[in-house]
């Protein structure tokens, strides 16, 4: 019988001798007829420790190697997509720490004073504490 020959992208080459490779496929749904894709994880076999993430890989069928691990990869067909990233790291200034009774006079000074409403007419005082505030 022939072995099965799969194509699929590497996503982890972090265990000893193996990588782990995601095959995509597209298939039909049974009932609505829209093509969507499926994807499965396979465990392969890489002596050299010679593959990384992102990169495309041919992998071949073969004969138990351990519990989870029957696939030996053949291949690169596409090396990794690599992008080099800056990162600018702004300096934070830390803001001085006011007590709670400091912030609660600050708010008092802020606030305008206001007119009295509907009974009667504002007091003198009220209006001089105002203009004295502004």
């Amino acid at each position: 019988m022939p072995k099965r020959v799969l194509i699929g992208t590497v996503v982890s080459d972090k265990g000893d001798k193996t990588v782990t490779v995601r095959v995509d496929r597209r298939v039909k749904h049974p009932l609505y007829g829209k093509i969507i894709r499926r994807s499965k994880k396979y465990h392969a076999h890489d002596s050299d420790n010679a593959f990384r993430v992102g990169e495309q890989v041919r992998i071949e069928e073969c004969k138990p190697i351990s519990k989870t691990k029957s696939w030996t990869v053949i291949e690169r067909l596409g090396a990794a997509k690599a992008v080099a990233i800056d990162i600018d790291e702004p300096q934070v200034v830390a803001p001085e720490k006011e007590t709670k009774a400091e912030a609660k006079a600050e708010k008092k000074t802020e606030k305008p004073a206001k007119a009295s409403k509907g009974k009667g007419k504002a007091k003198a005082e009220d209006i001089a504490e105002a203009d004295a505030e502004a």
